[in-house]
């Protein structure tokens, strides 16, 4: 349907040369977006970016680090000049860390919010800026279950992730009337690299399986959707929400 096609727009996606972000950068690609990825490492990132352009993407790389607010503003404004407009954003970069809380390390609860939180505001800041001199632009921001529930070891996580919706919902209030949707995608558990050690304890995954209505780990392709309908005109009336992605999760006790 056409109220869904990307065709004519590009789209920067946060952490994308693996996991979420890279399959919700080939989805948007798939629906017709050019696509910029990024993520510290460039190598990986080159990696990426080949096997995107070998099933006929057009692709760009941006390495930059998403907690270096300077460094991404450099970045952004950079790559507007020389290659025009960023349509779409995707904030997705992230990190994890499990550990009691009150045994977590003071460090790793600062990079956590760095990563996590920080980041959205620093790229989301950079790129809304020349969304707004051109009066529409899409913001899609990476939250999670933990937007909405919590588990014992990860506090600290649960507490970034609650302030991506909130964060969602601030950018929504300030930049809806200068043209800008602004919503979150919130991910149940899903095989990736960051669940890597939940997804290897069979305890673990039992647990998940009868906590699921759907009974199952989600595969990050079923995150697609839910992107490319936030990223089109399909949602030119939503701002300010957090769609759950979840399997029913937080749909039952």
């Amino acid at each position: 349907m056409q109220i869904f096609d990307l065709t004519g727009r590009r789209a920067l996606v946060t952490g994308s040369s693996l996991g979420i972000g890279f399959a919700l950068a080939r989805g948007l690609a798939q629906a017709g977006a050019e696509v910029v990825l990024n993520a510290r490492d460039a190598g990986r990132l080159a990696g990426s970016a080949e096997s995107l352009r070998r099933e006929g993407a057009k692709v760009f790389e941006l390495p930059f680090d998403v907690t270096d607010h300077e460094a991404v503003r450099r970045a952004v404004d950079g790559f507007e000049a020389e290659h025009g407009a960023i349509d779409i954003l995707v904030n997705n970069a992230g990190m994890q860390h499990r550990a009691p809380l009150e045994d977590f390390p003071a460090d790793a609860f600062e990079r956590l919010l760095q990563t996590n939180i920080a980041s959205v505001f620093h790229v989301g800041q950079a790129v809304a800026r020349h969304m707004i001199a051109r009066g529409e632009g899409k913001i899609i921001n990476i939250a999670s279950v933990q937007t909405a529930l919590a588990r014992p070891g990860i506090a600290p996580y649960t507490a970034t992730k609650g302030a991506v919706a909130n964060l969602t919902k601030g950018m929504a209030t300030d930049w809806a009337r200068k043209g800008l949707n602004c919503n979150a995608i919130a991910p149940g558990y899903f095989d990736t690299p960051l669940n890597a050690a939940l997804v290897a304890d069979p305890a673990f995954t039992e647990w998940l399986e009868k906590r699921t209505p759907a009974g199952r780990w989600g595969r990050v392709e079923e995150l697609v959707g839910a992107c490319v309908f936030l990223a089109s005109d399909a949602a030119s009336f939503v701002n300010g929400h957090t769609l759950f992605v979840d399997g029913g999760i937080t749909a039952s006790l």
